[in-house]
């Protein structure tokens, strides 16, 4: 497994937290982020609320990094 495998499946996770939905899928199961944005920000649960927030809020850049992705794919074989 080389670096690039392992970015790769990076990038695979980051898309797949930024097209979870919050109405169908993360408010019914308790993990909404109106229920975190108090005090509570130290535990795990609410860090991963924040990190799937985050890749949610980062999507134009992993746009841009899948693109890459391709390419390179494309160009390498």
């Amino acid at each position: 497994m080389g670096l690039w495998t392992l970015l790769e499946g990076c990038l695979l996770l980051a898309n797949a937290f930024a097209i979870l939905n919050e109405d169908r899928f993360l408010a019914p199961r308790g993990w909404s982020f109106n229920e975190f944005s108090g005090g509570r920000t130290k535990s795990f649960k609410a860090q991963l609320i924040g990190l799937i927030y985050a890749t949610q809020y980062m999507r134009v850049p992993l746009l841009i990094l899948n693109s890459i992705c391709i390419v390179v794919k494309l160009v390498s074989g």
